[in-house]
Protein backbone atom coordinates (compact mmCIF):
# COMPACT_ATOMS: atom_id res chain seq x y z
CA UNK A 1 0.00 0.00 0.00
CA UNK A 2 1.31 3.16 -1.21
CA UNK A 3 2.04 6.49 1.64
CA UNK A 4 0.41 9.55 0.95
CA UNK A 5 2.43 12.19 0.78
CA UNK A 6 1.96 15.44 3.38
CA UNK A 7 -0.33 17.38 0.21
CA UNK A 8 -2.03 14.03 -0.94
CA UNK A 9 -2.94 13.63 2.51
CA UNK A 10 -4.47 17.37 2.90
CA UNK A 11 -6.00 17.16 -0.86
CA UNK A 12 -7.34 14.21 0.73
CA UNK A 13 -8.55 15.55 4.25
CA UNK A 14 -10.14 18.56 2.68
CA UNK A 15 -12.29 16.83 0.14
CA UNK A 16 -13.83 14.72 3.54
CA UNK A 17 -14.48 18.02 5.45
CA UNK A 18 -15.91 19.64 2.49
CA UNK A 19 -18.28 16.95 1.21
CA UNK A 20 -18.98 16.37 5.04
CA UNK A 21 -20.73 20.31 5.10
CA UNK A 22 -21.64 20.65 1.27
CA UNK A 23 -22.35 18.97 -2.02
CA UNK A 24 -21.82 21.04 -4.53
CA UNK A 25 -19.11 20.09 -7.40
CA UNK A 26 -15.33 20.61 -6.05
CA UNK A 27 -12.47 20.52 -7.60
CA UNK A 28 -8.77 19.43 -6.79
CA UNK A 29 -6.06 21.53 -8.77
CA UNK A 30 -2.68 19.41 -8.64
CA UNK A 31 0.47 20.10 -11.14
CA UNK A 32 1.63 17.49 -13.41
CA UNK A 33 3.55 14.56 -11.27
CA UNK A 34 1.50 15.73 -8.00
CA UNK A 35 0.39 11.86 -8.03
CA UNK A 36 -3.60 12.89 -9.01
CA UNK A 37 -4.21 8.53 -8.84
CA UNK A 38 -3.09 8.28 -5.05
CA UNK A 39 -5.55 10.68 -4.38
CA UNK A 40 -8.08 9.37 -6.13
CA UNK A 41 -7.05 5.89 -5.06
CA UNK A 42 -7.16 6.93 -1.49
CA UNK A 43 -10.64 9.00 -1.69
CA UNK A 44 -12.01 5.74 -3.67
CA UNK A 45 -10.56 3.18 -0.79
CA UNK A 46 -12.62 5.52 2.16
CA UNK A 47 -15.50 6.38 0.30
CA UNK A 48 -18.72 4.89 2.37
CA UNK A 49 -20.58 4.40 -1.17
CA UNK A 50 -19.65 3.15 -4.41
CA UNK A 51 -17.59 5.58 -6.64
CA UNK A 52 -16.89 5.99 -10.56
CA UNK A 53 -13.84 7.48 -12.09
CA UNK A 54 -14.17 9.15 -15.37
CA UNK A 55 -11.97 10.18 -17.57
CA UNK A 56 -11.82 10.89 -21.20
CA UNK A 57 -8.57 8.47 -22.45
CA UNK A 58 -7.89 5.06 -21.54
CA UNK A 59 -4.35 5.73 -20.56
CA UNK A 60 -5.81 8.12 -17.51
CA UNK A 61 -8.82 5.18 -16.82
CA UNK A 62 -5.60 2.28 -16.61
CA UNK A 63 -3.12 4.42 -14.62
CA UNK A 64 -6.34 5.55 -11.93
CA UNK A 65 -7.32 1.93 -12.25
CA UNK A 66 -3.94 0.66 -10.94
CA UNK A 67 -2.92 2.66 -8.36
CA UNK A 68 -6.35 1.78 -7.03
CA UNK A 69 -5.58 -1.81 -7.27
CA UNK A 70 -1.77 -1.60 -6.01
CA UNK A 71 -3.66 -1.24 -2.86
CA UNK A 72 -4.97 -4.48 -3.06
CA UNK A 73 -8.33 -4.06 -3.65
CA UNK A 74 -10.61 -5.14 -6.59
CA UNK A 75 -12.29 -2.48 -9.03
CA UNK A 76 -13.78 -2.89 -12.49
CA UNK A 77 -13.15 -1.20 -15.47
CA UNK A 78 -15.83 -0.08 -17.93
CA UNK A 79 -14.17 1.22 -21.16
CA UNK A 80 -14.35 -0.24 -24.59
CA UNK A 81 -11.03 0.64 -25.91
CA UNK A 82 -10.45 -1.74 -22.82
CA UNK A 83 -12.18 -3.96 -23.85
CA UNK A 84 -14.09 -4.69 -19.96
CA UNK A 85 -17.88 -3.33 -19.34
CA UNK A 86 -17.81 -4.24 -15.35
CA UNK A 87 -20.79 -3.11 -13.18
CA UNK A 88 -20.62 -4.29 -9.65
CA UNK A 89 -17.37 -3.41 -7.76
CA UNK A 90 -17.75 -1.09 -5.24
CA UNK A 91 -14.88 1.82 -7.53
CA UNK A 92 -15.79 1.62 -11.22
CA UNK A 93 -13.01 3.06 -13.42
CA UNK A 94 -14.54 4.03 -16.67
CA UNK A 95 -14.42 6.57 -19.69
CA UNK A 96 -17.20 8.60 -20.26
CA UNK A 97 -17.63 8.04 -24.23
CA UNK A 98 -18.49 4.45 -22.70
CA UNK A 99 -20.39 5.18 -19.46
CA UNK A 100 -22.74 7.51 -20.99
CA UNK A 101 -23.73 4.57 -23.07
CA UNK A 102 -24.26 2.15 -20.48
CA UNK A 103 -27.47 0.73 -19.41
CA UNK A 104 -29.64 2.30 -16.57
CA UNK A 105 -28.91 -0.28 -14.24
CA UNK A 106 -25.27 0.67 -14.04
CA UNK A 107 -25.97 3.98 -12.50
CA UNK A 108 -27.10 2.89 -9.32
CA UNK A 109 -25.86 3.23 -5.39
CA UNK A 110 -23.30 5.53 -6.58
CA UNK A 111 -22.10 8.16 -3.42
CA UNK A 112 -19.01 9.79 -4.98
CA UNK A 113 -18.18 10.80 -8.71
CA UNK A 114 -14.82 11.84 -9.54
CA UNK A 115 -14.30 13.76 -13.30
CA UNK A 116 -10.22 13.29 -13.86
CA UNK A 117 -8.99 16.59 -16.50
CA UNK A 118 -12.08 17.99 -15.08
CA UNK A 119 -11.63 21.26 -17.02
CA UNK A 120 -13.53 19.48 -20.38
CA UNK A 121 -16.33 19.07 -18.61
CA UNK A 122 -18.89 21.99 -20.38
CA UNK A 123 -20.89 24.73 -18.54
CA UNK A 124 -24.19 23.76 -20.66
CA UNK A 125 -25.47 21.31 -22.98
CA UNK A 126 -26.19 17.63 -23.54
CA UNK A 127 -22.15 16.94 -23.46
CA UNK A 128 -21.08 12.83 -22.34
CA UNK A 129 -20.78 14.52 -18.65
CA UNK A 130 -23.92 15.99 -18.30
CA UNK A 131 -25.86 12.86 -19.18
CA UNK A 132 -23.86 10.71 -16.75
CA UNK A 133 -23.91 13.36 -13.71
CA UNK A 134 -27.62 14.02 -15.04
CA UNK A 135 -27.87 9.83 -14.51
CA UNK A 136 -26.27 9.61 -11.31
CA UNK A 137 -27.80 12.37 -9.58
CA UNK A 138 -31.13 11.40 -10.54
CA UNK A 139 -30.56 8.45 -8.24
CA UNK A 140 -28.87 9.76 -5.33
CA UNK A 141 -29.04 13.72 -5.33
CA UNK A 142 -26.56 13.67 -2.41
CA UNK A 143 -23.71 12.61 -4.77
CA UNK A 144 -20.62 14.26 -4.06
CA UNK A 145 -19.34 15.46 -7.17
CA UNK A 146 -14.87 15.49 -7.66
CA UNK A 147 -13.11 17.17 -10.31
CA UNK A 148 -9.52 17.34 -10.65
CA UNK A 149 -7.23 19.43 -12.93
CA UNK A 150 -3.78 20.87 -13.50
CA UNK A 151 -5.37 23.65 -16.00
CA UNK A 152 -8.57 25.32 -14.35
CA UNK A 153 -8.37 28.17 -16.37
CA UNK A 154 -9.87 27.95 -20.03
CA UNK A 155 -9.27 30.80 -22.57
CA UNK A 156 -12.46 32.22 -23.73
CA UNK A 157 -14.53 30.80 -20.50
CA UNK A 158 -11.99 31.48 -17.37
CA UNK A 159 -11.72 29.61 -14.31
CA UNK A 160 -14.26 26.68 -14.27
CA UNK A 161 -14.66 27.16 -10.58
CA UNK A 162 -16.32 30.30 -8.48
CA UNK A 163 -14.31 30.29 -5.40
CA UNK A 164 -10.78 29.00 -4.16
CA UNK A 165 -9.18 27.55 -1.22
CA UNK A 166 -7.25 30.67 -0.48
CA UNK A 167 -10.30 32.53 0.00
CA UNK A 168 -10.71 33.92 -3.63
CA UNK A 169 -13.26 34.31 -5.43
CA UNK A 170 -12.24 33.49 -8.75
CA UNK A 171 -15.18 34.71 -11.02
CA UNK A 172 -18.61 35.53 -10.04
CA UNK A 173 -20.19 33.88 -13.28
CA UNK A 174 -21.97 30.42 -12.39
CA UNK A 175 -19.73 27.78 -13.08
CA UNK A 176 -20.56 24.09 -13.02
CA UNK A 177 -17.73 23.33 -10.36
CA UNK A 178 -18.50 25.66 -7.07
CA UNK A 179 -15.36 25.39 -5.07
CA UNK A 180 -11.85 24.50 -5.16
CA UNK A 181 -10.77 22.84 -1.85
CA UNK A 182 -7.11 21.91 -2.26
CA UNK A 183 -4.82 23.69 -4.73
CA UNK A 184 -0.60 23.08 -4.93
CA UNK A 185 1.75 24.93 -7.10
CA UNK A 186 4.09 23.50 -9.42
CA UNK A 187 6.58 25.75 -7.61
CA UNK A 188 6.30 23.67 -4.40
CA UNK A 189 6.69 20.42 -6.57
CA UNK A 190 9.91 21.34 -7.72
CA UNK A 191 11.47 23.35 -4.82
CA UNK A 192 10.67 19.65 -2.74
CA UNK A 193 12.33 17.36 -5.15
CA UNK A 194 9.00 15.89 -6.51
CA UNK A 195 9.65 17.07 -9.72
CA UNK A 196 13.03 18.01 -11.99
CA UNK A 197 14.29 21.19 -11.99
CA UNK A 198 13.02 23.20 -15.68
CA UNK A 199 15.71 25.43 -17.40
CA UNK A 200 14.11 27.78 -19.85
CA UNK A 201 16.54 28.20 -21.97
CA UNK A 202 16.92 31.76 -24.06
CA UNK A 203 16.73 30.94 -27.34
CA UNK A 204 19.22 32.44 -29.49
CA UNK A 205 17.12 32.15 -32.87
CA UNK A 206 13.74 33.66 -33.53
CA UNK A 207 10.02 33.19 -32.59
CA UNK A 208 6.97 33.13 -34.06
CA UNK A 209 4.54 35.51 -33.36
CA UNK A 210 0.87 34.48 -32.06
CA UNK A 211 0.30 37.92 -30.71
CA UNK A 212 -2.61 38.57 -33.16
CA UNK A 213 -4.41 36.12 -31.88
CA UNK A 214 -3.67 35.57 -27.90
CA UNK A 215 -3.87 39.36 -27.28
CA UNK A 216 -7.73 39.15 -27.76
CA UNK A 217 -8.32 37.19 -25.34
CA UNK A 218 -11.27 34.70 -27.13
CA UNK A 219 -10.05 31.09 -27.95
CA UNK A 220 -8.75 31.13 -31.74
CA UNK A 221 -9.11 28.06 -34.45
CA UNK A 222 -6.70 25.86 -36.09
CA UNK A 223 -7.53 27.38 -39.09
CA UNK A 224 -6.30 30.98 -37.55
CA UNK A 225 -3.43 29.64 -36.36
CA UNK A 226 -2.42 27.56 -39.28
CA UNK A 227 -2.98 30.69 -41.21
CA UNK A 228 -0.43 32.80 -38.67
CA UNK A 229 1.87 30.30 -39.23
CA UNK A 230 1.69 30.65 -42.96
CA UNK A 231 3.04 34.01 -42.82
CA UNK A 232 6.03 32.60 -40.91
CA UNK A 233 7.01 29.18 -42.41
CA UNK A 234 10.80 30.45 -42.75
CA UNK A 235 11.18 30.14 -39.33
CA UNK A 236 10.31 27.01 -38.89
CA UNK A 237 13.82 24.98 -39.96
CA UNK A 238 15.60 27.72 -38.26
CA UNK A 239 13.58 26.35 -34.77
CA UNK A 240 14.16 22.50 -35.60
CA UNK A 241 17.66 23.40 -36.25
CA UNK A 242 18.09 25.30 -33.24
CA UNK A 243 16.29 22.14 -31.09
CA UNK A 244 18.43 19.77 -32.92
CA UNK A 245 21.85 21.76 -32.26
CA UNK A 246 20.73 21.78 -28.40
CA UNK A 247 19.77 18.36 -28.15
CA UNK A 248 22.86 17.09 -29.69
CA UNK A 249 25.48 19.59 -27.81
CA UNK A 250 23.76 18.87 -24.23
CA UNK A 251 23.42 15.11 -24.86
CA UNK A 252 19.50 15.22 -24.39
CA UNK A 253 17.62 12.26 -24.43
CA UNK A 254 14.33 12.62 -25.10
CA UNK A 255 12.74 15.37 -27.15
CA UNK A 256 9.23 15.99 -27.20
CA UNK A 257 7.70 18.89 -29.47
CA UNK A 258 4.42 20.18 -28.80
CA UNK A 259 3.13 21.73 -32.10
CA UNK A 260 0.48 23.76 -33.01
CA UNK A 261 -1.52 21.91 -35.81
CA UNK A 262 -1.48 18.64 -38.03
CA UNK A 263 -0.06 20.64 -40.73
CA UNK A 264 2.36 22.39 -38.82
CA UNK A 265 3.82 18.71 -37.40
CA UNK A 266 3.43 17.53 -40.01
CA UNK A 267 6.43 20.45 -41.72
CA UNK A 268 8.18 20.18 -38.77
CA UNK A 269 8.71 15.95 -39.15
CA UNK A 270 10.40 17.20 -42.67
CA UNK A 271 13.42 19.18 -41.19
CA UNK A 272 13.88 16.24 -38.17
CA UNK A 273 16.18 13.18 -38.83
CA UNK A 274 13.80 10.40 -39.97
CA UNK A 275 14.83 7.66 -38.49
CA UNK A 276 14.92 9.43 -35.17
CA UNK A 277 11.63 10.62 -34.92
CA UNK A 278 7.77 10.11 -34.73
CA UNK A 279 4.54 11.79 -35.13
CA UNK A 280 1.09 11.28 -33.13
CA UNK A 281 -1.66 13.39 -33.59
CA UNK A 282 -5.33 13.02 -32.50
CA UNK A 283 -6.26 10.57 -35.37
CA UNK A 284 -3.05 8.51 -35.45
CA UNK A 285 -4.72 4.89 -34.79
CA UNK A 286 -4.79 3.77 -30.72
CA UNK A 287 -2.37 0.74 -31.27
CA UNK A 288 -0.75 2.64 -33.50
CA UNK A 289 0.17 5.62 -31.11
CA UNK A 290 0.70 3.00 -28.14
CA UNK A 291 3.31 1.47 -30.01
CA UNK A 292 5.10 4.70 -30.94
CA UNK A 293 4.79 5.82 -27.32
CA UNK A 294 5.95 2.42 -26.02
CA UNK A 295 9.26 2.71 -28.39
CA UNK A 296 9.60 6.60 -27.31
CA UNK A 297 9.84 5.28 -23.69
CA UNK A 298 12.29 2.82 -24.70
CA UNK A 299 14.38 5.15 -26.30
CA UNK A 300 14.25 3.48 -29.69
CA UNK A 301 14.02 7.19 -31.47
CA UNK A 302 14.74 10.67 -29.76
CA UNK A 303 11.78 13.35 -31.01
CA UNK A 304 8.04 12.79 -30.41
CA UNK A 305 5.86 15.69 -31.80
CA UNK A 306 2.48 15.64 -30.86
CA UNK A 307 -0.18 17.76 -31.37
CA UNK A 308 -2.85 18.37 -28.37
CA UNK A 309 -3.17 14.40 -27.51
CA UNK A 310 -0.01 14.22 -24.97
CA UNK A 311 -0.34 17.12 -22.65
CA UNK A 312 -2.53 14.58 -20.07
CA UNK A 313 -1.83 11.04 -19.34
CA UNK A 314 1.64 10.52 -20.50
CA UNK A 315 4.79 9.51 -18.12
CA UNK A 316 8.28 9.04 -19.82
CA UNK A 317 10.34 9.87 -16.95
CA UNK A 318 13.11 10.36 -19.48
CA UNK A 319 12.67 13.62 -21.36
CA UNK A 320 14.53 16.16 -20.48
CA UNK A 321 13.49 18.67 -23.74
CA UNK A 322 10.31 19.47 -23.58
CA UNK A 323 10.35 22.23 -27.33
CA UNK A 324 6.89 24.90 -27.22
CA UNK A 325 6.52 25.49 -30.79
CA UNK A 326 2.19 26.28 -30.20
CA UNK A 327 -0.05 29.02 -28.92
CA UNK A 328 -0.87 28.33 -25.02
CA UNK A 329 -4.24 29.80 -23.74
CA UNK A 330 -3.29 29.69 -20.11
CA UNK A 331 -0.31 29.86 -17.93
CA UNK A 332 -1.67 26.78 -16.40
CA UNK A 333 -1.96 24.72 -19.92
CA UNK A 334 1.79 26.06 -20.43
CA UNK A 335 2.92 24.63 -16.74
CA UNK A 336 1.10 21.90 -17.94
CA UNK A 337 3.12 21.16 -20.79
CA UNK A 338 6.03 21.96 -19.29
CA UNK A 339 5.70 19.37 -16.58
CA UNK A 340 5.37 16.24 -19.28
CA UNK A 341 9.47 16.72 -19.11
CA UNK A 342 9.86 17.27 -15.30
CA UNK A 343 9.58 13.57 -13.87
CA UNK A 344 12.09 12.81 -11.79
CA UNK A 345 14.53 10.23 -13.49
CA UNK A 346 17.89 9.26 -11.72
CA UNK A 347 19.92 9.87 -15.51
CA UNK A 348 18.80 13.76 -15.42
CA UNK A 349 19.29 16.67 -13.37
CA UNK A 350 17.00 18.83 -15.26
CA UNK A 351 14.34 19.45 -18.25
CA UNK A 352 15.16 22.03 -20.77
CA UNK A 353 12.41 24.26 -21.26
CA UNK A 354 12.85 25.58 -25.44
CA UNK A 355 9.89 28.35 -25.80
CA UNK A 356 9.62 29.44 -29.62
CA UNK A 357 6.35 30.74 -29.32
CA UNK A 358 7.54 34.30 -27.71
CA UNK A 359 4.39 34.40 -25.00
CA UNK A 360 5.91 34.89 -21.94
CA UNK A 361 4.63 32.93 -20.21
CA UNK A 362 6.01 32.16 -16.97
CA UNK A 363 6.82 28.57 -15.27
CA UNK A 364 6.28 29.79 -11.65
CA UNK A 365 3.82 32.40 -12.21
CA UNK A 366 0.22 32.41 -10.84
CA UNK A 367 -2.63 32.32 -13.57
CA UNK A 368 -3.73 35.77 -13.62
CA UNK A 369 -7.49 35.59 -14.98
CA UNK A 370 -7.85 38.96 -16.74
CA UNK A 371 -6.67 39.74 -19.72
CA UNK A 372 -2.90 41.34 -19.91
CA UNK A 373 -3.96 44.56 -20.36
CA UNK A 374 0.13 45.07 -21.88
CA UNK A 375 3.07 43.12 -22.96
CA UNK A 376 5.40 43.99 -20.63
CA UNK A 377 3.19 43.73 -17.84
CA UNK A 378 3.90 41.11 -15.39
CA UNK A 379 2.07 39.28 -12.60
CA UNK A 380 2.30 41.32 -9.40
CA UNK A 381 0.80 41.06 -5.45
CA UNK A 382 -1.78 43.62 -4.30
CA UNK A 383 -3.07 43.94 -0.77
CA UNK A 384 -6.50 45.27 -0.64
CA UNK A 385 -6.27 47.91 1.76
CA UNK A 386 -10.33 46.44 3.34
CA UNK A 387 -9.86 43.20 4.04
CA UNK A 388 -5.74 42.35 3.27
CA UNK A 389 -6.18 39.83 1.03
CA UNK A 390 -3.52 39.59 -1.52
CA UNK A 391 -4.16 39.99 -5.28
CA UNK A 392 -3.04 38.60 -7.91
CA UNK A 393 -3.15 41.32 -10.68
CA UNK A 394 -1.10 42.41 -14.47
CA UNK A 395 1.31 45.50 -13.53
CA UNK A 396 4.81 46.89 -12.77
CA UNK A 397 7.49 46.43 -10.01
CA UNK A 398 10.45 47.92 -9.58
CA UNK A 399 13.75 45.46 -9.21
CA UNK A 400 13.37 45.12 -5.35
CA UNK A 401 10.38 43.91 -5.96
CA UNK A 402 8.34 46.75 -5.05
CA UNK A 403 4.59 47.29 -7.07
CA UNK A 404 4.39 50.57 -8.50
CA UNK A 405 1.31 50.37 -10.90
CA UNK A 406 -1.42 47.51 -11.30
CA UNK A 407 -4.63 47.23 -13.68
CA UNK A 408 -6.24 45.30 -10.92
CA UNK A 409 -10.31 46.27 -10.99
CA UNK A 410 -11.62 44.74 -7.67
CA UNK A 411 -10.66 42.55 -4.64
CA UNK A 412 -10.96 38.90 -4.74
CA UNK A 413 -10.98 38.81 -1.45
CA UNK A 414 -13.79 36.26 0.62
CA UNK A 415 -14.66 34.90 3.72
CA UNK A 416 -15.89 31.85 4.38
CA UNK A 417 -18.53 30.83 7.44
CA UNK A 418 -16.91 27.62 9.07
CA UNK A 419 -20.12 26.25 9.71
CA UNK A 420 -22.15 26.53 6.77
CA UNK A 421 -19.42 27.43 4.29
CA UNK A 422 -20.98 30.71 2.82
CA UNK A 423 -18.98 33.29 0.60
CA UNK A 424 -19.11 36.58 1.86
CA UNK A 425 -17.23 38.66 -0.85
CA UNK A 426 -15.09 41.55 0.33
CA UNK A 427 -16.29 44.25 -2.62
CA UNK A 428 -13.59 46.55 -2.33
CA UNK A 429 -12.96 48.33 -5.73
CA UNK A 430 -9.39 49.63 -6.65
CA UNK A 431 -10.78 51.15 -10.04
CA UNK A 432 -14.50 51.97 -10.79
CA UNK A 433 -17.10 53.38 -13.05
CA UNK A 434 -19.53 55.80 -10.96
CA UNK A 435 -23.42 55.83 -12.86
CA UNK A 436 -24.30 58.94 -13.72
CA UNK A 437 -28.08 58.41 -12.13
CA UNK A 438 -27.68 56.56 -8.73
CA UNK A 439 -23.53 57.26 -8.01
CA UNK A 440 -23.42 53.27 -7.07
CA UNK A 441 -19.69 52.56 -7.79
CA UNK A 442 -19.40 49.40 -10.56
CA UNK A 443 -16.95 47.95 -12.48
CA UNK A 444 -14.79 49.56 -15.07
CA UNK A 445 -16.10 47.82 -17.72
CA UNK A 446 -19.60 47.75 -16.65
CA UNK A 447 -22.45 48.46 -19.27
CA UNK A 448 -25.18 48.42 -16.68
CA UNK A 449 -25.83 49.61 -13.39
CA UNK A 450 -25.91 46.73 -10.66
CA UNK A 451 -28.08 48.72 -8.30
CA UNK A 452 -30.48 50.73 -10.72
CA UNK A 453 -29.91 49.17 -13.83
CA UNK A 454 -29.06 52.53 -15.38
CA UNK A 455 -27.48 52.16 -19.21
CA UNK A 456 -23.60 52.99 -19.03
CA UNK A 457 -21.33 53.91 -21.76
CA UNK A 458 -18.49 51.72 -22.21
CA UNK A 459 -15.13 52.96 -23.22
CA UNK A 460 -15.30 51.30 -26.62
CA UNK A 461 -18.67 53.30 -27.40
CA UNK A 462 -17.36 56.56 -26.54
CA UNK A 463 -14.28 56.28 -28.54
CA UNK A 464 -16.53 54.80 -31.63
CA UNK A 465 -19.08 57.90 -30.69
CA UNK A 466 -15.91 60.44 -30.59
CA UNK A 467 -13.99 59.30 -33.71
CA UNK A 468 -17.60 59.69 -35.83
CA UNK A 469 -17.76 63.16 -34.93
CA UNK A 470 -16.58 66.58 -35.91
CA UNK A 471 -16.32 68.14 -33.00
CA UNK A 472 -14.02 65.58 -31.04
CA UNK A 473 -11.18 64.61 -31.01
CA UNK A 474 -9.17 61.11 -30.24
CA UNK A 475 -5.30 61.93 -28.78
CA UNK A 476 -3.04 58.96 -28.28
CA UNK A 477 -0.89 60.38 -25.21
CA UNK A 478 3.06 59.79 -25.43
CA UNK A 479 3.66 61.92 -22.31
CA UNK A 480 2.07 63.98 -19.41
CA UNK A 481 3.35 67.07 -18.15
CA UNK A 482 2.40 68.34 -14.75
CA UNK A 483 3.06 72.72 -14.13
CA UNK A 484 1.70 74.94 -11.68
CA UNK A 485 0.57 78.24 -12.97
CA UNK A 486 -1.42 81.83 -12.02
CA UNK A 487 -4.07 82.85 -13.49
CA UNK A 488 -4.70 86.56 -14.29
CA UNK A 489 -5.89 87.07 -11.01
CA UNK A 490 -3.21 85.37 -9.15
CA UNK A 491 -4.90 82.16 -8.16
CA UNK A 492 -2.84 79.11 -8.51
CA UNK A 493 -4.13 76.28 -10.25
CA UNK A 494 -2.50 73.13 -12.29
CA UNK A 495 -2.33 72.81 -16.33
CA UNK A 496 -1.90 69.21 -17.24
CA UNK A 497 -0.66 68.71 -20.51
CA UNK A 498 -1.15 65.16 -22.83
CA UNK A 499 1.09 65.26 -25.64
CA UNK A 500 0.76 62.96 -28.62
CA UNK A 501 3.25 61.52 -30.44
CA UNK A 502 3.71 64.28 -32.68
CA UNK A 503 3.96 66.92 -29.47
CA UNK A 504 0.60 67.74 -30.40
CA UNK A 505 -1.40 68.65 -27.20
CA UNK A 506 -4.73 69.22 -25.41
CA UNK A 507 -5.03 70.40 -21.68
CA UNK A 508 -6.79 70.01 -18.67
CA UNK A 509 -6.83 72.94 -15.42
CA UNK A 510 -7.39 72.01 -12.18
CA UNK A 511 -8.21 74.56 -9.15
CA UNK A 512 -7.67 74.24 -5.67
CA UNK A 513 -9.16 77.26 -4.35
CA UNK A 514 -11.70 75.78 -2.21
CA UNK A 515 -13.04 72.65 -0.80
CA UNK A 516 -15.54 71.81 -3.56
CA UNK A 517 -12.22 72.45 -5.82
CA UNK A 518 -10.39 70.08 -3.96
CA UNK A 519 -12.81 67.31 -3.79
CA UNK A 520 -13.59 67.68 -7.38
CA UNK A 521 -9.96 67.30 -8.68
CA UNK A 522 -9.34 64.24 -6.50
CA UNK A 523 -12.78 62.43 -7.41
CA UNK A 524 -12.29 63.74 -11.38
CA UNK A 525 -8.61 63.19 -11.49
CA UNK A 526 -6.78 61.07 -8.68
CA UNK A 527 -9.13 58.33 -8.95
CA UNK A 528 -8.37 57.08 -12.40
CA UNK A 529 -5.15 58.80 -12.73
CA UNK A 530 -3.09 56.94 -9.83
CA UNK A 531 -1.10 54.35 -10.54
CA UNK A 532 -2.08 52.51 -7.13
CA UNK A 533 -5.49 53.70 -6.56
CA UNK A 534 -5.62 52.55 -3.11
CA UNK A 535 -3.34 54.20 -2.01
CA UNK A 536 -4.93 57.57 -2.51
CA UNK A 537 -4.21 60.63 -0.51
CA UNK A 538 -5.58 64.06 -0.74
CA UNK A 539 -3.93 66.25 -2.59
CA UNK A 540 -4.78 70.33 -1.82
CA UNK A 541 -2.37 71.91 -3.78
CA UNK A 542 -0.78 72.55 -7.63
CA UNK A 543 2.27 71.84 -6.15
CA UNK A 544 1.67 68.60 -4.27
CA UNK A 545 0.19 67.81 -7.44
CA UNK A 546 3.69 68.12 -9.35
CA UNK A 547 5.87 66.97 -6.66
CA UNK A 548 3.98 63.63 -6.22
CA UNK A 549 3.74 63.79 -10.47
CA UNK A 550 5.35 59.84 -10.93
CA UNK A 551 2.56 58.30 -8.95
CA UNK A 552 0.70 59.49 -11.69
CA UNK A 553 -0.38 57.19 -15.38
CA UNK A 554 -1.53 57.97 -18.85
CA UNK A 555 -4.67 57.21 -20.04
CA UNK A 556 -4.80 54.80 -23.23
CA UNK A 557 -6.74 57.81 -24.95
CA UNK A 558 -8.03 61.27 -24.33
CA UNK A 559 -11.28 62.41 -25.95
CA UNK A 560 -11.49 65.79 -26.32
CA UNK A 561 -14.54 67.76 -27.92
CA UNK A 562 -14.81 71.66 -29.45
CA UNK A 563 -16.42 73.91 -27.56
CA UNK A 564 -16.41 77.33 -29.15
CA UNK A 565 -12.40 78.31 -30.27
CA UNK A 566 -11.03 76.05 -27.26
CA UNK A 567 -10.46 72.08 -27.20
CA UNK A 568 -12.09 70.95 -23.36
CA UNK A 569 -10.85 67.11 -22.43
CA UNK A 570 -14.14 65.35 -21.33
CA UNK A 571 -13.64 61.88 -21.13
CA UNK A 572 -10.39 59.30 -21.21
CA UNK A 573 -9.49 56.05 -21.49
CA UNK A 574 -7.55 53.38 -19.99
CA UNK A 575 -6.21 50.09 -20.45
CA UNK A 576 -8.13 47.85 -18.15
CA UNK A 577 -11.32 49.73 -19.46
CA UNK A 578 -10.84 48.16 -22.81
CA UNK A 579 -11.96 44.78 -23.89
Amino acid sequence: MYKLRDYQQQAVNNVVAFFQKRRVPAVIVLPTGAGKSLVIAELARIAKGRVLVLAHVKELVEQNYQKYKNYGLSAGIYSASLGKKDFDDKAIFGSVQSVARAPDEFFNNFSLLVIDECHRVAEEGSTQYQEVIKKLQQRNPELCILGLTATPYRLGLGWIYEYSQSGEIKTDKNRFFKQCVYELPLSYMIKNRYLTIPVKVDIPVTCYDFSELTERGTAYTTAEVEEVLKNQKRLTPLIIKNIIDITERFHRKGVMIFSASVKHAEEIMGYLPKDDARLVIGDTDIKERDQIVNDFKKRKFKYLVNVSVLTTGFDAPHVDVIAILRPTESNSLYQQIVGRGLRLSEEKDDCYVLDYTGMGHDIYAPEIGDRRPRKDTVPVIVPCPQCGHENNFWGYADDDGVVYEHYGRKCRGATQSTSTLEIIPCGFRFRFKICHACGCENDITARECDKCKAELIDAEAKLKQARLSKNAHVLTPDKITFESRLDKNSNAYLEIRYYDFDAKYVSEAHFFNNPSAIKKFNINFLRSHLRRPELAVELTTPEQVVRYQKLFRLPNFVIARKQDKFWKITEKVFAEELS
